[in-house]
């Protein structure tokens, strides 16, 4: 057996996220129906990670093996006209053998993007808010999440991970166009929830209903209950899976 990793972009509003679900289309379920109807056997599909429902992708990772040998840019063409026009596979190459998706990833990056003027062709890419947010106060406070690991205060309740300890390296708002903000996240990994529940909160701090200590609070707080909503799911992309360069053999 083989493995390969396949770079995908997907657009998550027609999927109840990225894993499979009992009850509802998803894009990894997609996917390894796609590949193993191509393949002519049973094929695993494993992603980096699990996007929620209408969360978007730029590139996400995948992995699956393969017993039979092909030619990756002929894979991915065949994918491309057999999947759905909301999935996209940007290219498929080999990887060492026992290489992980997800494991071996070395960290990962979201952006959120929000608009602060009605934008129509924004209306399913961004979180429209109203003008007068603070974005200076929301970089202060943003700046405030490399200091910590723990991150309780803006996981999903009870979920079955064995830590909420995160390593932070990026967070930051940038500002692109007149109307359009970008908050771009990287770390090691994260929590499911975790990038809308800090857009969700530092948006409370733009507001002026936390400044840069309140913010602060909520982290140590170690409650979901202390941070602010979730943010819209149809504004946050998963732009960017970043691997060691000798996982690739080719």
């Amino acid at each position: 057996m083989q493995r390969y990793f396949m770079e995908l972009s997907y657009d998550g509003r027609g999927y109840h996220g990225w894993q499979v679900q009992p009850n509802g289309a998803s894009v990894q379920g997609c996917v390894a129906g796609a590949l193993s109807l191509l393949l002519r056997a049973e094929t695993e599909v494993v992603g980096a990670g699990r996007t929620d429902a209408g969360v978007h992708a730029a590139r996400m990772v995948a992995h699956f093996d393969s017993g039979e040998a092909f030619d990756p840019a002929w894979l991915a063409a065949k994918l491309n006209r057999l999947l759905p026009p909301d999935i996209a596979v940007q290219g498929i190459r080999r990887v060492r053998e026992g290489a992980h998706a997800r494991f071996d990833a070395l960290s990962r990056t979201y952006q959120y993007h929000v608009a602060t003027a009605k934008q129509p062709f924004l209306r399913d890419r961004a979180w429209r808010v109203a003008p007068g947010l603070d974005f200076g106060r929301m970089n202060e406070a943003a700046a405030l999440l490399r200091e910590y690991a723990d991150f309780t205060s803006f996981s999903k309740l009870h979920t079955d991970v064995k830590t909420n300890n995160c390593r932070v390296t990026q967070a930051e708002w940038a500002q692109e166009g007149e109307a359009e903000w970008v908050f771009t996240i990287r770390a090691d990994r994260f929590l499911r929830n975790m990038v809308r529940a800090v857009v969700g909160t530092l948006a409370d701090v733009g507001r002026g209903r936390l400044d840069a200590d309140g913010f602060r609070a909520v982290i140590e707080a170690k409650d979901r209950c202390r941070a602010g909503s979730s943010a819209p799911a149809h504004g946050l992309f998963l732009v960017d899976v970043e691997y060691p360069a000798d996982i690739y053999i080719g």
